[in-house]
């Protein structure tokens, strides 16, 4: 339940982005008159993704506002994505360029990749066992470091991927569309984490089995 909570307001994005055209001229209306920087333009799909960028801040900033209220309880990984996003999404919305937004998914995972590869030379445990440990027992510090390099690998290739896909950043010139783009934002970047994680499990299993023998 508290992963698909934290992916609402990917979800959110998509859902506006793709059904823009389908959404009330008086809403659109009403959000200009409160936020006149918007300039929405109703049967205007290009304008589809500042309306998603909004909605996505907005839906952040309710989801870590409801952890603060509820759960008596922030963890870091949520505060640096609002953070993140209040940079890159309202670069976006006050410039209207897309760029920005685009640039959001690929700065957020090289932070985090950036910030486990440091946790290995800061503290006395890498950053994968300070958040799993608990959970999992496994006595071998070179598996804990080896899960540890495997995550910082997984960031820095999720945010190349996102590179490739965002036509406004595109090095390579493949030329995919923004609309494909907001594809690959919810199913792509989220099948890689899903595909990873349980990959990751798997390979877990075989020290935890080993870890039970030994405690036999």
């Amino acid at each position: 339940m508290k992963q698909l909570f934290d992916f609402l307001p990917i979800v959110l994005f998509f859902v506006i982005y793709k059904f823009f055209l389908d959404l009330p001229d008086e809403l659109l209306l009403g959000v200009n008159s409160l936020l006149p920087f918007m300039a929405l333009t109703p049967g205007n799909h290009s304008d589809a993704i500042y309306l998603a960028t909004l909605v996505a801040i907005l839906a952040t900033i309710i989801q870590v506002g409801i952890s603060a209220t509820i759960l008596k309880k922030v963890e870091k990984m949520p505060l640096i994505t609002l953070g993140l996003l209040v940079v890159f999404g309202g670069a976006t919305l006050l410039l209207k360029d897309p760029l920005f937004i685009q640039w959001k998914p690929t700065a957020i995972n090289w932070l985090f990749g950036l910030g486990f590869l440091l946790s290995q030379f800061i503290g006395k445990k890498p950053l994968v066992q300070r958040m799993m440990s608990q959970a999992i027992s496994i006595d071998d510090d070179r598996v804990w470091l080896k899960l540890n390099l495997s995550w910082v690998l997984f960031f820095a290739l999720s945010g190349f991927a996102n590179l490739l896909v965002a036509p406004a950043i595109d090095p390579l010139g493949f030329g995919f569309t923004e609309s494909t783009w907001v594809d690959f934002k919810l199913f792509g970047l989220m099948g890689m984490t899903i595909a990873f994680v349980i990959a990751q499990a798997f390979y877990l299993s075989r020290f935890m089995n080993t870890t039970a023998e030994g405690h036999d």
